[in-house]
């Protein structure tokens, strides 16, 4: 049974690696393109591993972050933290999470007076006034 799970993640770990090397295959193909050079095919397949065991590294690191936090969720300040050493990836994870932020709250926002409008509900306010004006009858 342990053998059948090792299988089914080495598995896993080659499609990913097989998905890592088309995506800097491509991305080499269009650097090459754009500053007119040409890659290898030892060369992208040395930036492939490169990248996938640093992918691996910066997974590790999250997770201990996340636990280190006594967390078993890895938020966007550990990925912050992560990128600390890099100023302008720092920047941009920074802008982009606080973009995600803006919009999930303006989401849940008009989420809210939607349902509340097709529930009828009331507001807090709307709640207290009738609250007032039941007791108010009922004297």
């Amino acid at each position: 049974m342990a053998a059948a799970g090792g299988d089914e993640q080495q598995m896993l770990a080659q499609r990913l690696k097989a998905a890592v090397h088309y995506t800097v295959g491509c991305l080499c193909q269009e650097v090459g393109e754009d500053k007119d050079v040409q890659f290898t095919k030892q060369s992208i397949a040395a930036i492939s591993e490169i990248t996938f065991r640093q992918c691996e590294v910066f997974a590790k690191d999250l997770e201990m972050f996340a636990r280190h936090a006594k967390r078993t969720t890895v938020t966007t300040e550990d990925v912050k933290l992560l990128a600390r050493k890099s100023n302008s990836l720092l920047k941009y994870i920074t802008q982009k999470s606080e973009e995600l932020a803006s919009s999930n709250m303006e989401q849940k926002e008009k989420k809210k007076k939607k349902s509340s409008a097709a529930k009828g509900k009331r507001t807090p306010g709307e709640q207290e006034a009738a609250v007032t004006e039941n007791e108010d009858s009922n004297m």
